[in-house]
């Protein structure tokens, strides 16, 4: 993709999700990838039926994941959802959450969140609000997020490091990030690397784990953890038949934590001093 400038990039992203909301339930849309047959193929991917059923109309089946699994979120926490397409994990965290917290998604298609709105207006969520924006610059204050989540979409960013850079940012200290996305396994060949559809389909822009890491490094990040899964790769396949995508690429759970929380201040009571 080193011919697409970041620009082409967001539009060719946001002209794509854009159709999938104006899709039939239960279809993804008129371009393969980031996408199960239906919704219910979330189950695959760790949500419980309880899950699929409190938010019904939010889940567009665009996961490779559940960050919702590995985010331990708790009664009275600010959560932030990176790329919170129709509201359907930012939904969720507001069960977590519950009145005394808060939760906040950016997207950066218009469509999608006019869609969250919508479904966190059918169910009373007074304490979720959905912005528009870019993840690379999030119209969030600094230091007032608790928790970051992001189900397949920092893989579709053109500046991966940046986004790192402003989830850092926007982290209160001891703060953490809980992703599921999409990594590279092993060099893409030409065709697929330049395919604009498998740009979108959330493929074609994933970045290896070690630069990963190194981008989570370097943004302050500590406590850096990705695990690869293997049996990602079987419903990879379905996104884009045919073209060997899932020899190449695989979902993950990606976790960090921003330094300097309560436990990691120094112990002055009589217990440790």
């Amino acid at each position: 993709m080193n011919e697409t400038t970041p620009d082409h990039v967001r539009t060719v992203v946001r002209d794509h999700y854009g159709a999938v909301v104006k899709a039939a339930p239960g279809s993804c849309g008129p371009t393969p990838g980031c996408c199960g047959p239906s919704p219910d193929a979330s189950l695959a991917l760790g949500y419980s039926a309880e899950d699929l059923a409190a938010a019904p109309d939010a889940n567009l089946g665009l996961g490779c994941g559940n960050p919702q699994a590995i985010a331990a979120m708790k009664p009275g926490e600010t959560v932030l959802d990176l790329g919170s397409g129709a509201g359907f994990d930012a939904l969720l965290a507001w069960r977590k959450v519950g009145p005394s917290g808060r939760v906040i998604g950016v997207d950066m298609t218009p469509s999608m969140l006019a869609k969250a709105r919508e479904n966190a207006e059918k169910l009373g969520a007074d304490n979720v609000e959905f912005r528009l924006g870019e993840i690379e610059h999030l119209p969030v204050d600094t230091g007032t997020v608790d928790v970051i989540l992001s189900n397949c979409v920092i893989n579709l960013s053109p500046d991966k490091a940046q986004v790192f850079r402003e989830a850092f940012r926007v982290l209160s200290p001891g703060g953490r990030l809980a992703i599921s996305d999409v990594v590279a396994t092993a060099p893409l060949p030409e065709a697929l690397a330049n395919d604009l559809q498998a740009l979108a389909g959330c493929v074609a822009a994933a970045a290896p784990v070690a630069e990963l890491e190194t981008m989570l490094r370097e943004a302050g990040f500590e406590q850096v953890a990705i695990d690869v899964k293997p049996e990602s790769r079987a419903f990879i396949a379905d996104w884009f038949p045919g073209s060997g995508a899932e020899d190449y690429v695989a979902s993950a759970n990606i976790e960090a934590i921003k330094p300097g929380g309560k436990a990691e201040e120094p112990c002055c009571g009589p217990s440790c001093c």
